[in-house]
């Protein structure tokens, strides 16, 4: 296991993109304004806590079914590409449907820790060493709860324009990001 700040930084921008916490501010604001008061600390926690548990338990969970990391990681690089393109096109592929409280579900999960973010992690991992996902996990949590603190602020200061230009900025780095993906592993599954 080795600290390497790069890889921090790569795999905290990865999923700063996929979570897009910035660009679900008017989601949060929404479900604010229907359910009231979001437990931002508790939100946050059980999304850590999801992704963390997800990164040690989902290569079992994948063995378990008979499925290895680099297919995985394939499958995960299309659903980064389509979570992109929705972010660059401004359409929506994936629907998610309502539910009745907000600061587990939806917020905690799917929003921070869905699909898009599991898919994420299993796929990090193929690449980078497990201790610096963690501290990238540890990052975007502080990230997320501070975002979810402050909603309201953020919409008002960067208003929507503003946070259109940051999501469709997101997408494009998710985009590349997703090639990547796909061309470092693709490979492992002719082996």
């Amino acid at each position: 296991m080795e600290l390497d700040f790069k890889e921090i930084a790569t795999v905290g921008m990865v999923l700063f993109a996929v979570i897009d916490i910035v660009g679900s501010v008017p989601i949060v604001v929404g479900l604010r304004t229907k359910h009231g008061h979001i437990e931002s600390e508790k939100a946050s926690i059980v999304a850590g806590l999801i992704m963390i548990v997800f990164l040690f338990a989902g290569e079992e969970l994948l063995k378990l079914i008979g499925i290895d990391v680099h297919s995985f990681a394939v499958a995960g690089s299309f659903v980064l590409f389509f979570l992109a393109l929705e972010m660059i096109l401004g359409i929506r592929i994936y629907r998610e449907e309502d539910a009745s409280s907000a600061s587990i579900v939806p917020i905690a999960f799917p929003l921070i820790a869905g699909a898009g973010t599991m898919t994420t992690l299993l796929s990090l991992k193929s690449q980078f060493e497990t201790i610096n996902i963690i501290i990238a996990i540890a990052l975007n949590i502080l990230i997320v709860y501070v975002v979810l603190k402050s909603s309201s602020k953020i919409e008002k200061m960067l208003g929507k324009n503003g946070l259109g230009v940051i999501r469709k900025t997101f997408g494009v780095v998710l985009l590349a990001i997703a090639v990547k993906l796909f061309a470092s592993n693709v490979k492992g599954l002719f082996v």
